[in-house]
């Protein structure tokens, strides 16, 4: 099993998500739950071509932390 950190933006007018340990791995969608499943089929779909292609997956570095300033 592999997890990866995706970023989930809120657009003008829907959201668009990416995953920084997956390059050119993203999808969209009308709501936030939407975009979220497509891109859990994004990052499977990413995967599977890069197992045809005998590329090994790349190991997932990043993570996200909320940082709190007054």
């Amino acid at each position: 099993m592999h997890r990866f950190l995706i970023v989930i933006e809120k657009t003008e007018n829907n959201y668009s998500a990416y995953s920084p340990d997956l390059a050119g791995c993203v999808a969209t969608g009308s709501t936030y739950e939407e975009t979220e499943k497509n891109m859990h089929e994004a990052i499977k779909f990413h995967l599977e071509g890069l197992k045809k292609d005998k590329i090994s997956i790349p190991e997932s570095k990043s993570f996200a932390e909320y940082i709190a300033v007054e």
